[in-house]
């Protein structure tokens, strides 16, 4: 059975070695877009090759379509097969520590339709700590082809329109996975704008983790959620931050709790907030 959510540290050191294994390291710094390059060359989990978040998991920006875009579909797949991705490898995606942007490559994977993919337990930190395997040398995989990775699940993402019916209507939910002053409009380093989507509740995708940057247990992360959805479903579910990253982390732990079927707004804030016609509020609910 492939992993499709979590994976353990123990689980991924079994299968170093496994040719039809591929690990992707994700490690990235928003104030810093480099940091994450310099860290994978610095030392990484062996064979594993360098995704970044600007150039590999996003698409071009222009202004409107928010600062990380979903990259196209051909480019995508091809960055895939440059990677060794066929459609028989199973993936492992890790960053630093809480798997905020390797969450954002696990969504990509599924809306491109690749399942096999899961994110790294406590990620680089945790592998660290236990004393595993490390080393400098940069990966070359072998080139694959899938023919059946790279058509887009759509029914898996929400556009702007989308939202903006979405958010009107009483028997849907829009969660905003910002920090709770973000959210609230009073701070917002990265957008032009203050605020959030008028009728999104606000959860911080940092609650989905334990002090050591693990995922809460399964029922955990259930109780949180079943606490925000109320008798809303999770098919009827759509979440949104600054630009579809840590988004993807809320969509990873409901995943984990056995809540399946929530929908990413991916251009999220920072493409709502461009257009001026578009309604913010900077009050909680409102």
């Amino acid at each position: 059975m492939p992993f499709t959510t979590l994976i353990s540290t123990a689980d991924l050191a079994s299968h170093l070695d496994d040719p039809n294994w591929t690990i992707v390291d994700c490690r990235f710094d928003l104030a810093n877009p480099e940091l994450g390059a310099e860290q994978y060359r610095a030392r990484h989990i062996p064979g594993a090759v360098y995704a970044h978040l600007d150039h590999d998991l996003s698409g071009p920006t222009t202004g409107k379509n928010g600062r990380h875009p979903l990259p196209g579909a051909e480019a995508f797949k091809a960055r895939l097969g440059q990677w060794g991705i066929g459609e028989d490898v199973q993936v492992v995606a890790y960053d630093q520590d809480n798997g905020m942007y390797a969450s954002r490559l696990w969504w990509l994977l599924r809306y491109f339709g690749h399942d096999a993919v899961a994110v790294l337990n406590g990620g680089f930190a945790r592998w660290q700590a236990e004393g595993r395997p490390v080393n400098d040398r940069e990966v070359r995989r072998e080139p694959r082809h899938a023919k059946r990775v790279g058509e887009p699940r759509r029914e898996l993402r929400l556009t702007a329109a989308d939202v903006e019916m979405w958010r009107q209507l009483p028997n849907r939910r829009l969660i905003d996975a910002r920090a709770p002053e973000r959210y609230r409009g009073e701070s917002e380093p990265l957008d032009r704008v203050a605020g959030h989507i008028p009728s999104a509740l606000n959860h911080f995708y940092k609650n989905n983790l334990n002090p050591d940057g693990t995922f809460l247990a399964p029922e955990q992360l259930r109780a949180q959620f079943q606490a925000l959805l109320g008798e809303v479903s999770a098919e009827n579910t759509a979440l949104y931050c600054g630009s579809g990253v840590s988004a993807a982390h809320h969509l990873l732990a409901m995943e984990v709790a056995g809540l399946t079927g929530a929908k990413l707004y991916a251009g999220s804030w920072s493409e709502w907030c461009s257009d001026p016609a578009r309604p913010v509020a900077v009050e909680p609910g409102t």
